[in-house]
């Protein structure tokens, strides 16, 4: 067992296949995939983290050039348009966001934003508008964006106020969109406006350049370190041709509810080893320091702080698993709508017990932008980013249960009209 270990060998510190235990789910495909992505994190993202935290720019747009030719990016996509995708399976989609994560700070971030944007472009585009923005996408050329929330209407999407009305083969499009991830270096944006009436069904989704005339975007600063980021885009009286619509009228909120799972499933993969680096950190450190004349590990305090880490963010990757299994054999996205969201809200929860108890275990040095605690200082701070993107917590509890007694209620209603 111990020949077919990969990375680091603390127990713990690496999903539980990693470290050489049997698993169902993965074949030599994905650990070739596997050792593709680390070598990319430690080579091509890793040094480099620092410097693009404090540039304004963020990490640079060629390393989703780089991404593509050493074989990453391409899984997430159809191979009609220059991707893998069907000769990959979601374990692999797992991989690359667990690997990915390695890596804080948000560093090729727009790999994600690019996955949530694209689907209904793919799904429900014309082919004139697939060939146009596609290939440059998925090759890592351009960025496309999500541009949903609005700054009174975040996770209630049916109240968004952006208009788009016909005009001379137009749609002139007017309104403002607020946490906007990667709008500023989008290329096009997947965007939702209403041109119907109030509520769901009048909502619509077009697709429009970044470089359109009368859009003004900003890059907005945050909680936590970024190198990709989010931004504040305005829309005065910008021209998109009809043909630009994704496809049908009022059809755009149900587009949506299919981004939605995966959204959320690639957040949880990513905030469960953002927890596991907490983890990491924590032990590492606990194994040299010393307090008041022995290591740091023999308090018995500190061993139970992280073994509750330890339990939660296993139980997290199990259902990061049982999610990518339920994709892989085709359980349709709307019957996951209960499960992804629940992942998610474990995840986020988990991730922000483990930022807490890390912060803990490292004390003093994990309240400065230096030293040994750096990283646990700025894990810290991503955990909001977490928990409320693609759904804030509360919203996504409630959600679960709405959903899981929508059938009984339809039921106890319609007996007590008979």
């Amino acid at each position: 067992m111990q020949s077919d270990c990969f990375g680091e060998h603390l127990m713990g510190c690496e999903p539980n296949w990693y470290q050489g235990f049997p698993s169902p789910y993965y074949t030599d495909s994905h650990k070739e995939f596997r050792k593709k992505c680390r070598e990319f994190v430690e080579t091509e993202m890793k040094p480099h983290v620092e410097d693009w935290i404090k540039s304004p720019e963020g990490y640079p747009a060629s390393l989703h050039q780089r991404a593509y030719s050493a074989g990453l990016q391409g899984i997430l996509f159809p191979k009609e348009f220059g991707g893998a995708r069907e000769d990959t399976d979601y374990f692999h989609e797992l991989i690359l966001w667990d690997e990915m994560g390695r890596c804080s700070a948000q560093v090729l971030g727009q790999l994600q934003i690019n996955s949530m944007a694209i689907p209904p472009v793919l799904l429900h585009g014309s082919e004139e508008m697939k060939a146009a923005v596609l290939p440059a996408v998925v090759q890592g050329e351009k960025s496309i964006s999500l541009m949903i929330s609005e700054p009174q209407a975040g996770s209630d999407v049916a109240n968004l106020r952006t208009t788009a009305v016909k005009q001379d083969g137009c749609y002139v499009v007017n309104g403002q969109k607020k946490w906007i991830t990667g709008g500023h270096r989008a290329d096009f944006f997947t965007c939702a406006v209403r041109t119907g009436d109030p509520g769901f069904g009048g909502i619509s989704l077009l697709l429009i350049p970044s470089s359109s005339p009368g859009i003004t975007i900003r890059k907005m600063a945050t909680q936590f370190d970024n190198t990709n980021g989010t931004a504040f885009v305005t829309l005065e009286d910008v021209k998109v041709p009809e043909g630009n619509l994704i496809g049908d009228e009022g059809m755009g909120f149900m587009y949506l509810m299919y981004n939605f799972n995966h959204e959320r499933f690639v957040i949880a993969v990513g905030a469960c080893r953002a927890a596991r680096n907490c983890y990491e950190e924590s032990i590492k450190y606990a194994l040299k320091r010393k307090t008041f004349g022995k290591q740091l590990i023999e308090h018995q305090a500190i061993r139970l702080k992280l073994a509750e880490m330890l339990r939660q963010i296993e139980a997290v990757h199990d259902s990061c698993e049982r999610v990518a299994y339920s994709l892989s054999k085709g359980v349709p996205d709307l019957a996951l709508g209960a499960t992804c969201a629940l992942l998610k809200v474990n995840s986020s929860r988990c991730f922000e017990y483990c930022a807490r108890e890390a912060s803990q275990i490292f004390g003093g040095s994990s309240i400065v932008r230096e030293g040994q605690g750096m990283l646990v200082e700025r894990l810290y701070r991503d955990v909001r980013q977490a928990a409320i993107p693609g759904g804030s917590e509360e919203i996504l509890l409630d959600f679960t249960i709405r959903q899981a007694v929508a059938k009984d209620l339809k039921k106890q209603k319609k007996a007590a009209k008979m």
